[in-house]
């Protein structure tokens, strides 16, 4: 079913059913256990919200964060345990995601005029120490939650970190937010594609702005640190040459493509919403190597204006790539070096500029592992 507000993980469903499937008998118990609450939670969030509600949440206006802890449970929020304005608690965990909502707050607010997620002051919480080696950080609805990774296995044995370890996972899943209270994409097929990759986008323009980096010094890895000593990958995904994140014996290869020829089609992971975002990933990357410079500053107003004023919740690809080529030309006028860009960058996945498609959206049933992992046979 074509979802507008389930809850959206950083680590797609392919790669745990890889753990499932290869792992030693405690990956595998992770992996199972982490797919199984988070299908657990998108049904409970479904059932309560339906698909076109969200959360609604009192406003504080202003950066205004707290942080809370699980201890590793799965009441939400948790004990609250740093607030606006207090000093570090020394739990790197909670300390992280004070620091990485801070920074994703001020790329919005100092950059694009945006006041906080909902754009009208929206408190920013954040509970960690989610579960029991709860492989995988979240967007509710209403805060963000993260998982410890796995912490308690032997080091050699051990895939992800604690998932607050990177900060563009964090303004990742924050710009989730950001997207359901703007565009509302369907977490489905390409309009999911896009909305993971909107993600994508602002995530590593949060990492970039903090690290003081142009489009050309930025690595464009999504989630560099998660994975273990032993995992043979820079990260979960790669914009700047997306299918080359990870090899690893465990993990399998990076599924995702890097232009429309390989577009993959699947039933698995809302259509392959974590998969096939590795295209307009890739445009955008594109266009802001072209422009040069800090990515936040022109590629970014371009992706955020049309984030917020142009997509719809069904749109696709294409429309992505008529909208920003729109925006840059009000933006920057016709014909101007970013409206070329933003058109080279598209074509550069096999997208022109003004062409038309006709995308669907539909769903069919599977099994338990199918529902928890996606389907093996994609």
């Amino acid at each position: 079913m074509c979802q507008r507000n389930p809850i959206e993980c950083i680590v797609p469903p392919h790669m745990l059913r890889e753990i499932y499937e290869r792992g030693t008998p405690e990956q595998k118990e992770q992996a199972f256990r982490t797919a199984a609450l988070s299908a657990h939670l998108r049904g409970e969030r479904q059932a309560q919200l339906g698909d076109l509600q969200v959360t609604p949440r009192a406003q504080a206006g202003g950066k205004q964060r707290i942080v809370y802890t699980a201890a590793n449970g799965t009441s939400l929020p948790g004990t609250a345990v740093r607030s606006e304005g207090q000093p570090a608690s020394g739990d790197a965990a909670v300390d992280e995601a004070y620091e990485g909502s801070g920074a994703t707050y001020d790329l919005y607010s100092d950059i694009y005029g945006r006041d906080s997620i909902d754009g009208s002051g929206l408190r920013l919480d954040s509970t960690v120490h989610y579960g029991s080696s709860y492989d995988n950080a979240f967007w509710n609805g209403s805060q963000m939650v993260y998982g410890d990774g796995d912490e308690n296995l032997p080091e050699d044995e051990r895939i992800f970190n604690r998932f607050t370890i990177a900060i563009d996972i964090i303004a990742h899943e924050l710009t989730h937010g950001v997207t359901q209270y703007t565009a509302k994409l369907l977490y489905f097929q390409q309009s999911g594609a896009l909305n993971e990759s909107m993600s994508d986008v602002f995530g590593s323009l949060v990492k970039q702005r903090g690290l003081g980096q142009t489009a050309n010094q930025a690595d464009w890895i999504i989630g560099g640190g998660l994975f273990g000593p032993s995992i043979n990958g820079v990260g979960i995904r790669s914009m700047k040459a997306p299918g080359t994140a990870y090899n690893d014996p465990l993990l399998g290869k990076d599924p995702q493509p890097a232009h429309m020829s390989a577009y993959v089609n699947t039933s698995s992971d809302n259509g392959g919403v974590h998969i096939n975002s590795g295209i307009p990933n890739h445009a955008f990357y594109v266009t802001a190597l072209n422009l040069g410079g800090n990515a936040w500053e022109k590629a970014g107003r371009i992706w955020y204006q049309t984030l917020r004023d142009r997509l719809t919740f069904n749109s696709n690809f294409q429309q992505a790539a008529d909208a920003t080529y729109s925006v840059a030309e009000s933006l920057y006028g016709v014909g101007s070096l970013e409206q070329q860009a933003v058109r080279a960058g598209w074509a550069e996945v096999g997208i022109v500029v003004g062409a038309t498609t006709n995308p669907g959206c539909g769903a069919r049933a599977g099994m338990v592992l199918e529902a928890l992992f996606g389907n093996p046979n994609r």
